[in-house]
């Protein structure tokens, strides 16, 4: 890894046996996408409890290029489905969902994504595109403009999109309001 691995402790001390068993999953990690940047892992002790031991919540960022996939595995799931969480009980389900992302974003650089018919999934057109700025924008069916990233196209060549394409795409909250998390050209309109 380029930027290498960050851990940090939250209203705990530092563990060398947590830090290891960070390390080894970190490792997996990297065996299993050479395109992993850098990694950063929060472990935060969320409260102390005398029966059921320490609640931990677990952050994992990955850097990739191109985008940061973040896990954040919160401790009333783990509260939930186990009766003794521990540490490396968040750990090894944080690294889980963390591997699974991982999976993913490889499947999308290969175009290998299955599109999946939901309720998510919607059709609009290319209302504005911006080459230069790497970014563009959707009219929905609804009459509203989504904001979109070159990052987000799974299919087709982001610089031969046009005004009036049709695309399909999948709506997510963003930082500043609703985005298209996922866009992909319409099966009428190919333009690998």
């Amino acid at each position: 890894m380029q930027k290498g691995l960050e851990i940090s402790f939250h209203n705990c001390d530092p563990s060398a046996a947590v830090e290891r068993a960070v390390r080894e999953r970190v490792d997996k990690l990297e065996r299993l996408s050479d395109r992993l940047v850098g990694c950063r892992v929060a472990i935060e002790a969320q409260h102390k409890q005398h029966r059921t031991g320490n609640v931990y919540d677990v952050h994992v960022e990955l850097m990739v290029p191109g985008e940061d996939l973040v896990v954040s595995r919160k401790p009333n799931k783990a509260h939930e489905r186990y009766q003794n969480p521990d540490v490396y009980t968040s750990i090894r389900d944080a690294f889980e969902a963390a591997e699974r992302q991982l999976i993913e974003y490889k499947e999308q650089l290969r175009g290998d994504v299955k599109l999946k018919e939901d309720a998510e999934m919607f059709q609009g057109q290319v209302s504005q595109i911006y080459l230069e700025e790497e970014h563009g924008f959707i009219l929905t069916n609804t009459g509203t403009q989504l904001y979109f990233h070159r990052n987000a196209l799974l299919r087709g060549d982001f610089d031969r999109l046009k005004r009036g394409d049709k695309v399909h795409y999948v709506e997510t909250v963003g930082d500043t309001g609703p985005i298209a998390s996922k866009v992909w050209v319409g099966p009428d309109q190919e333009l690998i």
